[in-house]
């Protein structure tokens, strides 16, 4: 059920791999070799407001404490993966970069009116990359068309979206306060995405930071090319290929889509016929 618009794999996904990798492996080695260090990354907000420790912010926004988040960010930011092909690695380390400072300021904000609504304080928040990812959803949710691939019951209506929203919903409910993260995410997801104060304008890679990235890392965490793949079309290199097997991949989508609201329409005129029908 996972959407796939493109090749299998990390391939063109250097960012995406390396946000799998890396933070990963911290939290792993964090939680079996070196629990005493963990007390370096813990997302601690009275520390950070009373103490000014301003670097807690990176290290406890970037690396999972809990190896269940783990699991589900890393699940998620694959399947993510495909806007990384779709919009290239610049372009989505922006959007990763904008929605983290967002996120962390939003977080700071709705800790700030939960205390002063709720009468809640709150000291910590859970560890992580997490406002970015759920801040993903709100391209996901826009951008990736809806394809029904059975029914439950006969109401409830599978897609293929439909496990990305399960994961999302189970690292939700990971943690007793991951929602504030999650709804900073999407607000901060919402104001990227819809282009508000011209965010995107502002909370961008410079390309002079892209090329020595492009030079250094991307060389390192670069995927090699699927060659168990079909080919489609008559593309004269295997990017013109793969483009187009992208492309009639959303149109078999767009036509499912099609084919699946003439049903819904065929259906519902087939309910008023039978009600307006005389005994």
């Amino acid at each position: 059920m996972f959407t796939s618009t493109g090749s299998n794999g990390l391939y063109k996904a250097p960012l995406s791999k390396s946000l799998l990798l890396v933070p990963s492996a911290i939290s792993i080695l964090l939680t079996l070799l070196f629990q005493h260090y963990q007390k370096f990354f813990a997302y601690n907000l009275q520390a950070i407001k009373e103490d000014f420790q301003i670097w807690r912010l990176v290290c406890g926004r970037t690396i999972c404490l809990d190896l269940k988040d783990t699991f589900c960010s890393s699940l998620l930011i694959y399947n993510f993966r495909i806007f990384e092909r779709r919009y290239g690695s610049r372009k989505f380390s922006s959007f990763l970069l904008g929605a983290w400072m967002l996120s962390a300021l939003f977080d700071l904000l709705l800790v700030e009116v939960t205390q002063y609504i709720f009468g809640i304080t709150i000291s910590s928040l859970p560890s992580g990359f997490l406002g970015p990812v759920f801040a993903l959803f709100v391209p996901f949710y826009s951008s990736i068309p809806r394809v029904q691939v059975t029914q439950v019951l006969g109401h409830f209506s599978i897609t293929n979206k439909t496990l990305v929203y399960i994961l999302g919903l189970q690292l939700l409910t990971s943690g007793s306060y991951i929602w504030i993260l999650a709804l900073s995410g999407l607000v901060s997801g919402i104001c990227y995405n819809s282009s508000i104060l011209k965010v995107h304008r502002i909370l961008c890679v410079p390309s002079w930071v892209a090329k020595i990235f492009s030079w250094t890392l991307e060389p390192i965490f670069s995927s090699a090319e699927p060659t168990n793949e079909v080919r489609v079309g008559m593309g004269a290199t295997v990017d013109i290929q793969r483009q187009q097997r992208m492309e009639l991949l959303d149109r078999q989508i767009m036509m499912s889509q099609v084919a699946q609201m003439r049903r819904q329409r065929q259906q519902q005129t087939q309910r008023k016929l039978s009600r307006s029908s005389p005994l």
